[in-house]
């Protein structure tokens, strides 16, 4: 297990000339967030020893530190690559609460760095304190642990799990987990855990990623088990959801209702998260239970407000569109990006606090890969620095978006078919956000093929508003001719682009 160290705030210094005390762990103060950041949690982060230069810093023991979770390179027996992170073999469904207007585009942000995170800590199981550990070898080369304390007995409900011995046996006598025995040092204890774990739809292969990440948590008794993943599903989070949660962070069946779970929940509703979406902001983040309340969540909130400026009132609303900002380095993350952008671009504090209030996943993005490309494709196309700036600050999610499969389609269309200028981008640039399938060509399409199309340039007002807006202030038709012509022309691009492929 890797041991890191780091200054929790590297641009303080409050905390560079001051010496550390037990019970201070930033210079942040209170003061006006008592009853938000109240409480105690679980204090594990250790403060590390006083250095010559006078800076505090802190010791964080990771669960994510071992070079063999990150690049993992064994494979199964199968021959797959085995992975402790999730894959790709099954996606999960789309939650039911996303926003069903399909015409906003969403790209995937595969432009995210890695070491922008803070490091997880110590936790607490079954009211003892545990370092975490690192990843476990599979069969080859390891000896078996052994465990103790296994077997079933009733949850604090009420209720218990009775599995049947021949539960455990196919048809033919063989034990069902032979095959899995083979990659692994399994123990027949772990058996009624492994089959309840199934009902979430864990497989062999998923076991397997459990045990190369977290070995432990495979051990733990079975009703235990239950009690924490019956108390997640009563937060909010959905049967679906459960084995996504598992396998990233497989700690959590460790974790304990009272000690742990609890209080973590009642954090996030103290930042004014609706109880409604905590579920959700769960199963987005699930390594936020492994972080001290004390140590890590509330000075990253804490900072947050008084360092970066995002309002009392706003924490809630950044935290749901971005879960993950609570267990990132955000002293970092803010420093590096705040500075990137007033550089490149000219852009004052109040422009990018703005910006990470509508997006702050734009805390996440690589500057390289992510930042950058995307400014200077908007320079290629004629854009000044300043109107890169009013666009990024209208809408940050731009960033976000696909070089290839997005911003350049767009603009094409926006010079070639709607014959536009990109200044038009400056006062409308929403365009960039709105789908060039669903909603940009059949509206465009549509008023052509009715002759409604005014001369000159295409009003980019028109496609602002929504369907039923759009079929009577520009359309003067009925929404199901509208949606009927969209549905024709779909099918009609879908068959062109399946020829094009054959």
């Amino acid at each position: 297990m890797a041991v890191f160290c780091f200054s929790f705030y590297t641009f303080n210094n409050t905390l560079l000339h001051s010496p550390p005390t037990s019970s201070s762990t930033s210079h942040l103060t209170e003061q006006s967030l008592s009853n938000l950041f109240g409480g105690e949690g679980e204090g594990i982060v250790k403060r590390s020893k006083w250095r010559r230069s006078g800076a505090c810093r802190f010791v964080v023991c990771s669960t994510h530190s071992n070079s063999r979770i990150l690049k993992s390179n064994r494979r199964s027996r199968f021959g797959n690559v085995l992975s402790p992170f999730d894959s790709d073999e099954e996606k999960d469904a789309e939650d039911d609460d996303d926003d069903d207007d399909d015409d906003d585009d969403v790209a995937e942000n595969d432009w995210l760095p890695n070491d922008d995170f803070a490091e997880t800590a110590d936790f607490d199981v079954n009211g003892k304190r545990v370092k975490s550990q690192g990843a476990h070898k599979t069969r080859k080369g390891r000896q078996k642990q052994s465990e103790k304390g296994q077997g079933l007995r009733p949850s604090k409900s009420g209720q218990s799990l009775k599995i049947n011995e021949d539960q455990l046996d196919v048809k033919n006598g063989k034990n069902r987990y032979a095959l899995l025995s083979e990659e692994i040092e399994l123990d027949k204890k772990w058996f009624p855990l492994l089959d309840y774990l199934r009902t979430f739809g864990l497989k062999d292969s998923h076991f397997i990623q459990m045990y190369e990440r977290h070995m432990p948590s495979l051990q733990i008794n079975v009703c235990s088990a239950q009690e924490r993943l019956e108390y997640l599903l009563s937060v909010g989070v959905k049967h679906r959801d459960v084995k996504r949660i598992v396998l990233r962070q497989p700690q959590i069946l460790e974790y304990t209702v009272e000690n742990n779970l609890k209080s973590h929940v009642a954090f996030l509703i103290g930042l004014g998260i609706p109880s409604s979406r905590v579920g959700q902001i769960i199963a987005a983040a699930p390594s936020l239970f492994s972080y001290s309340l004390e140590n890590s969540l509330r000075p990253t909130v804490r900072y947050l407000v008084e360092e970066v400026g995002i309002s009392e009132k706003d924490l809630g609303k950044v935290v749901q569109l971005s879960p993950q900002i609570l267990v990132q380095r955000i002293d970092i993350s803010w420093n590096t990006r705040y500075i990137f952008l007033s550089k490149e671009l000219g852009a004052p504090r109040d422009s990018v606090v703005k910006m990470v209030k509508k997006h702050p996943q734009l805390l996440h993005y690589s500057i390289d890969d992510g930042l950058l490309p995307r400014i200077n494709f908007l320079r290629s196309i004629g854009m000044q620095d300043s109107d890169i700036l009013k666009v990024l600050t209208s809408l940050t999610q731009v960033l976000s978006l696909s070089l290839e499969e997005n911003l350049k389609p767009k603009y094409k269309y926006l010079i070639n078919e709607l014959h536009n200028e990109v200044h038009s981008l400056t006062k409308y640039p929403m365009y960039l956000s709105l789908s060039l399938d669903q909603r940009i060509r059949p509206r465009h399409r549509f008023l052509v093929s009715l002759k409604k199309a005014p001369k000159g340039p295409f009003p980019l007002s028109s496609l602002v508003p929504t369907d039923e807006s759009f079929c009577q202030q520009w359309a003067g038709t009925s929404l199901d001719k509208y949606l009927a012509f969209r549905q024709r022309l779909l099918l009609k691009e879908f068959a062109q682009n399946y020829e094009k492929k054959g």
